[in-house]
């Protein structure tokens, strides 16, 4: 029978982590829960374990550094990702497992349809929505929510992604991996419902928002540097022709180039031109590398 691992991350969620497990519990009684604690100062850990979780510990402070301990420490067919903070319905999970272990897709996106309705916090929202055109539009892909925290993903996805990231921005992290490296992605609209009262949310928006915007920006050099550093290099190219118009017009005629420090610039800027697509050629070939190696681990997990 294959074993489906049901993941939670939680810092100080007492008030909604019973409830959370319950419903997991009701909804997928084969599944094993596990809950990673990280440096919660309420009573998260035992009230999780009274309900039936297994509990670990996570002590570097961040979503990140508790996923990553997750995936190298649990074993599964299939991982569902799900926050601590009773915001998700878990009715779709059972659907969610089945298209990872019975149609053999990589990642099931829990996609909140009815989110910008219910989120009160317009910044928030402003954020979605540009990450997610950001990624579809660099990545060509159609991925309706790119921030969920609900997923489901297969073993050979868990046990090959590289997550980098520490704090929040992990699911963006995600969705670019997936997407450039050729995993399936399938997306299913599922419930979204604000935090009961009580319970704060963890996000800062400023602060959270620039870690993915960052992490976006890094993640499309280190993924697409041919077009990052075309686009350099045409900028370059572009400033030097506009610089050295004048001076060449000039030149032509009178035989006299009074614009020196121009004509210099206009001259490095056009090496940096050439510099700037050299290394993004170089940059491609090692990117092709990477994922050459990537497919030999995921045939040798087969």
């Amino acid at each position: 029978m294959k074993q489906v691992a049901v993941l939670i991350p939680c810092y100080n969620e007492a008030i909604t982590i019973g409830n959370v497990i319950d419903k997991v519990k009701s909804t997928m009684p084969q599944a094993l829960v596990y809950v990673f604690d990280n440096n919660s100062t309420d009573d998260t850990a035992r009230i999780a374990a009274e309900h039936g979780a297994i509990v670990d510990h996570e002590y570097r402070q961040g979503k990140g550094h508790v996923m990553r301990s997750m995936f190298r420490k649990i074993e599964a067919d299939c991982y569902v990702m799900i926050d601590g903070d009773d915001t998700y319905s878990v009715e779709e999970m059972p659907r969610m497992c089945d298209m990872v272990l019975d149609q053999g897709v990589d990642m099931v996106v829990g996609c909140r349809t009815n989110y910008l309705n219910v989120n009160q916090r317009p910044m928030h929202n402003s954020g979605n929505l540009l990450v997610r055109f950001l990624i579809n539009r660099l990545f060509n892909s159609n991925v309706p929510d790119i921030m969920t925290g609900y997923r489901a993903m297969s073993r050979d996805f868990v046990k090959t992604f590289p997550l980098l990231s520490n704090g929040f921005e992990i699911e963006t992290e995600m969705t670019i991996y997936a997407l450039d490296n050729n995993y399936l992605i399938k997306a299913i609209d599922t419930n979204y419902q604000d935090r009961p009262q009580g319970s704060t949310s963890k996000l800062n928006t400023l602060a959270d928002g620039y870690k993915v915007l960052k992490t976006i920006l890094k993640l499309f050099i280190n993924n697409k540097p041919l077009l990052f550093f075309s686009m350099c290099s045409l900028l370059a190219l572009i400033v030097a022709v506009i610089a050295l118009i004048p001076v060449f017009t000039e030149y032509l005629k009178t035989g006299l180039v009074p614009r020196f420090p121009t004509l210099f610039v206009g001259c490095m800027l056009i090496i940096l031109s050439f510099l700037s697509l050299s290394v993004g050629l170089i940059l491609k070939f090692m990117n092709l590398r990477h994922k050459q190696l990537v497919q030999l681990i995921r045939n040798t997990m087969h």
